[in-house]
């Protein structure tokens, strides 16, 4: 087929939505279609949309439909759409899902965001992530906790600097944050933590070859975000055997599982700032961790993504 792939992630963009569209085009192309990557539909015939978030790429989406109403739409729901905007946004949200042939969500909870009605429409696809070597520490001098991802309201994004703050004074926690300030306002708030928690950096945004050695060399994940589509960085630490500790919202349970041992309450400075200390302190317990998420890998491989979006298409073949 000839697919046109909608993001509203820029090129170049390092969002997670740009990653997203551009590994997903590289599936289709290997499963044999021809596939251009836009952020916006603005004409032009196609066999097939795959249109990533059902309200900012609703405009997309309406005049595809509009135009050739009896193509294949498949709309990918992201965490914002789920978590957010159908609820702030339910018309142009509602009608994407309405419109759409087919759904997509990242996690396994995610259909209990949507009406009922719909839910028969997804199809689960878990983002693949390549492994990462681990490297051992050739210091215990410091315990490097890291934060990967944007600085924006919806990632809770400075939780892990807040729950290091009044850590006693023989703990060996650092925060290292890596992702771009979305507004000046955040940037300005990660500069005043810097200067004021010595346990605490930001980086500000780096290339994904760089993320990836911090996964490498660190000890332990925070994603301490209110919503989430489905992180890639949860299927990114897992295939590099780190440990996470993550906010118990659905986007995360739906990943890591409801039995996973690391959550704590979105939001809580103290319940967070426990698990670091325990970590830290327990190794048989960051240990635990580490086993529970590799459990999850088989998730996340590149052939098990494949193999996803080729029974999608066959759906509708």
């Amino acid at each position: 087929m000839k697919i046109i792939l909608v993001t509203p992630a820029l090129p170049r963009s390092r969002a997670g939505n740009r990653a997203t569209a551009i590994r997903w085009r590289n599936i289709l192309a290997e499963l044999g279609h021809k596939v251009d990557v836009v952020t916006e539909y603005t004409g032009g015939r196609y066999d097939a949309m795959v249109a990533l978030h059902a309200w900012r790429s609703a405009s997309s989406i309406r005049h595809f439909h509009a135009r050739w109403p009896d193509r294949l739409l498949v709309v990918a729901l992201t965490g914002t759409d789920l978590y957010k905007f159908i609820r702030t946004s339910p018309e142009p949200t509602l009608y994407s899902i309405h419109v759409a042939d087919l759904l997509v969500t990242l996690h396994d909870l995610a259909g209990l965001a949507i009406p009922e009605r719909y839910r028969e429409k997804i199809t689960v696809i878990h983002q693949s992530a390549k492994p990462a070597v681990r490297k051992p520490a050739k210091s215990r001098a410091r315990f490097r906790v890291c934060v990967i991802g944007h600085l924006r309201e919806e990632k809770d994004p400075l939780r892990a600097a807040y729950a290091v703050r009044r850590l006693p004074a023989g703990s060996r926690i650092e925060v290292n944050q890596y992702g771009k300030a979305h507004t000046r306002v955040w940037a300005e708030r990660a500069e005043t933590e810097m200067r004021n928690n010595a346990r605490y950096r930001w980086h500000g945004e780096v290339p994904h070859w760089q993320v990836r050695r911090v996964y490498a060399t660190a000890d332990l994940m925070v994603l301490s975000s209110r919503m989430e589509g489905g992180a890639n960085v949860i299927s990114e630490a897992c295939v590099a055997g780190l440990p996470t500790v993550a906010s118990d919202i659905a986007g995360s349970v739906g990943l890591l599982g409801k039995d996973y041992p690391a959550y704590y309450p979105v939001g809580d400075t103290r319940a967070l700032r426990e698990m670091l200390l325990r970590a830290e302190a327990e190794p048989a317990w960051l240990e635990k961790l580490r086993v529970s998420s590799q459990a999850r890998v088989g998730l996340f491989s590149h052939e098990r993504e494949r193999r996803s979006w080729k029974r999608l298409l066959a759906k509708a073949a």
